[in-house]
């Protein structure tokens, strides 16, 4: 069975999470906390499979739970949850590695969406929420960054999948296998030091001459 942490600051929203874990899917709810010292210890005490964070939580907020995760190498997935989140915010989850962001004004089914996705080892970015994020970090700064390390074929992939072209499309761009393109972004994650394509799009964004987009 696939296991869950939940954290958020209010009772009801708690309370309210909960329920509709337990009600609607087969995922088992280890710890419901109120804020991130106390999620923490569920954390480590548990290790579940995911934990779906408030952003804003006294002590420590969800973003930094989070690095902390990543600094303990505890392979829990996580999926963050706001009430508002600045791109910044965006920006900094996902260099982290997130695997999930849900406003909460979403429907439910967006939830369970998420849920089901990241139980899977996937991942729920909604164009909505990174796209603008991604836009406002490149207007903010424009710096080569660990491009200059890149060779001249790395940057040919690494701009075409920053534009949102799969693998497939890349390949057929420059005349190389799948499998090549594969080889490149390895490369290229290692040199940038990001672990996913929304990662890169951002990497990528500021470089000047580069446009972003990412594709959910």
């Amino acid at each position: 069975m696939t296991t869950i942490v939940i954290a958020d600051d209010h009772p009801l929203i708690r309370r309210g999470l909960r329920d509709l874990i337990a009600g609607s899917t087969d995922i088992g709810v280890l710890a419901s906390c109120y804020d991130g010292r106390d999620t923490l210890d569920a954390l480590a005490r548990h290790q579940p499979d995911l934990a779906l964070l408030d952003v804003a939580m006294p002590d420590l907020d969800g973003l930094e739970v989070m690095s902390r995760i990543a600094r303990n190498r505890w392979p829990i997935r996580v999926i963050l949850l706001s009430g508002c989140i600045h791109a910044e915010q965006v920006v900094r989850a996902i260099a982290a590695g997130v695997h999930g962001i849900v406003l909460k004004d979403s429907p439910s089914a967006d939830l369970l969406s998420c849920l089901a996705r990241v139980a899977k080892g996937g991942r729920w970015l909604p164009h909505a929420i990174v796209q603008p994020a991604i836009r406002e970090t490149a207007e903010a700064t424009k710096v080569s960054g660990g491009f200059d390390m890149l060779t001249a074929r790395e940057r040919s992939v690494a701009e075409r999948v920053a534009a949102g072209l799969s693998n497939r499309e890349v390949a057929d761009q420059l005349g190389l296998a799948q499998g090549t393109v594969k080889i490149h972004l390895h490369s290229i994650y290692a040199k940038l030091q990001v672990d996913n394509r929304t990662a890169l799009a951002i990497a990528a964004s500021r470089r000047p001459g580069v446009r972003a987009q990412y594709r959910d």
